[in-house]
């Protein structure tokens, strides 16, 4: 299955307070991922990775830069699309007026993943499955 939303990641300032704070509002619970990302990662599971209800799991991280200031607009979780050929999604996002906001990367024996921007300027990502990404 492709181009669906498969993955979210939510950009915190503090990873163990917005850990607790999911966890006492959701029940969510989290994984460190930090080793397949090469920074700090935690995987946020809202559900088992078994369930079959509705839904996906996410990732939380370090925001990368600056909080928008309140009252400035949206500040949102980022959504992750998977798709069957990066490349050529990445072609098409450029022809259709979106840019590279983060360039393909490899996590190590999983995926390629890459961040881009839409005409709004708002940030997705793209993820192939590939266990030979290095």
């Amino acid at each position: 299955m492709s181009n669906r939303v498969v993955h979210f990641e939510i950009q915190v300032d503090d990873m163990e307070r917005a850990q607790k704070f999911y966890k006492e509002i959701f029940g969510w619970e989290y994984v460190d991922w930090s080793a397949v990302t090469g920074s700090p990662y935690a995987g946020v599971m809202t559900a088992p990775m078994d369930s079959k209800e509705p839904g996906i799991n996410g990732g939380m991280l370090k925001r990368p830069a600056k909080t928008p200031a309140q009252e400035q607009g949206t500040n949102a979780y980022v959504c992750t699309v998977q798709v069957d050929n990066f490349d050529e999604t990445a072609k098409k996002i450029e022809t259709a007026g979106g840019i590279v906001a983060m360039p393909k990367y490899a996590l190590g024996g999983m995926a390629w993943q890459g961040y881009f921007l839409d005409t709004e300027g708002n940030t997705f990502g793209l993820h192939q499955l590939d266990k030979n990404a290095k």
